[in-house]
């Protein structure tokens, strides 16, 4: 099992680019020791130590030789009342990347080491004033893309899935313990006189639903936290590159009356009335014998595969031709909204057309990328297939972590054992080995049983000063 380290550990906590302040923070049972060797109040005395916990003081960080290197405000927050749980300082000096290089250089000449990427949440972690769950729910914060993403990433930091985690946890283990109490003393407990297994069954049942019920959760927090994973296609000069532009809102695919422009991959990331697209613009799809143009248009097809949602757009000007049947073929099973394009011309292209080759076409839209015509309802019509009309946030919980879906689906089919165990007959302690092995799977989201390595792994992705 994995242990903390009691060195005391600085780093730059704010980005190391020009700024207006900077924080360079150290933590650690010496950390106020430390930054007491280099800061000075207005007076020029070293009185660090006698400062109460949690508040902040004005003065200097000073070098060796007592000549002052900048005007800070630090702050002093004593363990256990900190983000690490130990003894902390925060010095705020003025942004510039010199500046901020040079304190921490004094900060580590005064006793302390650079901290390793995401020690200081991994110190909150292992001192227990976070568990797994909230520290990975760090991470997510910093990183959020839309206020959606970044809400449920603070209700997880207050404990939103680590909670709901502990409760199925305590009652699995009651259980647990109930059984393994009557295998050791069959006189006083008969389990199938008292009708146990029928008890048992629904609990478990109960303990998968609320599982699965995260479980079903992951797909929408995956898109919240993520974005949709959206890929335009189309037979060249439909209009895809427009598309792009438009809802990028700048010229950033190339233009142009001449088909098959593009020949390789345009990827964007943009956030609509709070829906984020990871857009991907492809190669007009159709029969070349042109050896780069083939390439992009495999490109198109591959991506195609991994597409949360695809918009297929249709130069409704002119009639459809085999590409656009190999394109609607292509697209079958796939979440798919259709743009008749250029309905500002006459459309020889019409909704009859496009379904009597697909028997599933999904939404169909007329619009013109040259008068803004459809957008709104193409907005309309995303909320409606991924958020199910409504991406206002609740306080219901999603699971955004790939980490945390896998866990819960060992755990689940776990828990689908012990199902399966009750309703053949089989003795009690098959209904203990597969839920314990629920609950110690479950036991990974919040840390317990967890190994050093995947610890390591996973705060070394978070930044240096977190």
């Amino acid at each position: 099992m994995f242990s903390a380290r009691t060195d005391t550990i600085a780093a730059v906590a704010t980005a190391m680019s020009g700024s207006g302040i900077g924080i360079i923070r150290i933590s650690g049972d010496e950390a106020i020791g430390i930054a007491g060797k280099i800061y000075r109040n207005a007076k020029g005395n070293k009185t660090l130590s006698q400062y109460d916990s949690h508040t902040i003081h004005y003065g200097f960080i000073v070098d060796e030789n007592e000549n002052v290197m900048d005007e800070v405000i630090v702050s002093v927050m004593k363990a256990p009342r900190s983000y690490t749980a130990e003894d902390t300082v925060e010095i705020n000096c003025h942004g510039g990347v010199l500046m901020m290089q040079k304190i921490l250089e004094r900060v580590v000449q005064a006793g302390a080491r650079v901290a390793e990427p995401g020690e200081f949440t991994k110190r909150a972690f292992l001192n227990g004033r976070i568990d797994l769950s909230e520290a990975e729910a760090v991470m997510d914060v910093i990183h959020a893309r839309n206020e959606f993403a970044l809400k449920s990433s603070v209700s997880q930091l207050k404990g939103s899935v680590s909670n709901l985690i502990k409760e199925v946890r305590e009652e699995m283990i009651h259980e647990i313990a109930f059984i393994e109490a009557a295998l050791d003393d069959p006189e006083h407990f008969d389990l199938e006189a008292e009708g146990y297994n029928d008890t048992l069954l629904k609990r478990v049942e109960k303990f998968m639903r609320q599982i699965k019920s995260l479980l079903d959760s992951a797909e929408d927090g995956r898109i919240m936290a993520e974005g949709i994973h959206t890929v335009i296609v189309g037979k060249p000069n439909a209009g895809k590159s427009s598309l792009l532009n438009m809802l990028v809102g700048e010229e950033r695919a190339i233009v142009t009356d001449i088909a098959g422009t593009t020949r390789d991959i345009l990827e964007e990331t943009v956030s609509i009335n709070g829906i984020v697209f990871r857009i991907l613009d492809t190669a007009g799809i159709r029969s070349t014998e042109d050896v780069v143009e083939k390439i992009g248009v495999n490109k198109a097809e591959n991506a195609v595969k991994d597409a949360d949602l695809v918009l297929y757009v249709v130069d409704s000007s002119v009639p459809l031709d085999e590409n656009d049947r190999h394109i609607l073929k292509m697209i079958d099973g796939k979440k798919t909204i259709i743009l008749l394009n250029k309905s500002d011309l006459t459309s020889v292209v019409t909704e009859e057309d496009i379904r009597q080759n697909k028997s599933a076409a999904g939404t169909i839209i007329k619009t013109s990328m040259k008068d803004r015509v459809g957008i709104e309802l193409f907005i309309e019509t995303v909320k409606d297939m991924f958020f199910h009309g409504d991406i206002t946030y609740n306080d219901e919980v999603y699971i955004t972590n790939v980490r945390h879906k896998e866990v819960l689906q060992n755990a689940y089919d776990s828990l689908l054992q012990v199902h399966k165990s009750i309703e053949e007959n089989m003795p009690e302690d098959f209904y203990t080995i597969d839920m314990m092995g629920a609950y110690e799977k479950l036991g990974l989201i919040i840390g317990e049983s967890v190994e050093d390595d995947l610890i390591n792994e996973i705060f070394s992705k978070f930044c240096m000063g977190k």
